[in-house]
């Protein structure tokens, strides 16, 4: 389970997230939606500390961690969070001097002190369920973009994470290779694996997402079921940005 509570984060003088409060449950998919700048992925690297926020509580299973203004924890307690949560970001981040089973196996080698051959065997093990064990000795730069996402969605589950975030996970791709990454993640999600992911992307969210949030402005604006939200928002900000959503998508699938 996952609790946000009350999350601040300010930059200098601008104030990105006020008071933002989340709960994930264990085995479900959150989705963060909203405009550029409307503080979803802010939010999200709040989670594992990626940034860290200013006010509020982040709690992830048994562990949790409270933000004064002016205060800082401590790395290992940083670490203690952090180290519950697998990363997949907007640009892959593979090592490119690395093949595709060396860049799932090198935090268990190199972190967590697997030994290699144990690594290996369960790195291969990641690769074949993102399907992408054909390509175990491929370098990076040799892989599509789609392939490249399900090699770093491999890697972000390499160390048993409690939860998988994901940061716009798809928006890198065009449409035919996001739909390769979301067949994954909707297998991931039917498999119970808990996710949060901030995305823009409709199909994404409305495929694979149990609960929605919608966030403008660094605020809460509604959240729900990710069904109900989607067909049928209450507050107009989300009707309208829906609608933008749901253009763009019909578009994309015209070109």
């Amino acid at each position: 389970m996952i609790r946000l509570s009350n999350i601040e984060k300010r930059f200098g003088e601008l104030t990105v997230l006020k008071s933002v409060s989340v709960t994930v449950a264990e085995g479900r998919v959150t989705a963060l939606i909203g405009p550029s700048g409307g503080g979803k992925s802010t939010l999200l690297r709040c989670i594992n500390l990626l940034e860290i926020p200013t006010a509020g509580t982040v709690r992830i299973g048994e562990e949790e961690l409270a933000f004064k203004p002016g205060g800082k924890p401590g790395w290992k307690d940083i670490q203690r969070l952090r180290g519950q949560t697998g990363m997949v970001f907007q640009n892959f981040q593979l090592f490119p001097h690395r093949t595709a089973v060396e860049n799932v196996m090198e935090g268990l080698v190199t972190v967590q002190k697997w030994p290699a051959e144990k690594a290996r065997e369960h790195a291969m093990a990641l690769l074949h369920k993102v399907g992408m064990a054909h390509k175990a000795e491929a370098w990076p730069a040799t892989l599509s973009g789609g392939q490249q996402q399900r090699v770093a969605i491999a890697r972000a589950l390499a160390p048993s994470p409690r939860v998988l975030l994901c940061d716009e996970p798809t928006s890198a791709l065009d449409p035919e290779l996001s739909g390769e990454v979301v067949e994954v993640l909707g297998t991931l999600a039917a498999e119970g694996t808990t996710m949060v992911m901030a995305t823009h992307d409709l199909r994404l969210a409305s495929r694979i997402a149990h609960e929605v949030v919608f966030l403008d402005g660094g605020e809460v604006v509604e959240t729900g079921p990710s069904r109900e939200l989607f067909t049928r928002p209450a507050r107009e900000r989300t009707q309208r940005f829906i609608a933008t959503l749901t253009q763009q998508g019909q578009q994309g699938e015209g070109v």
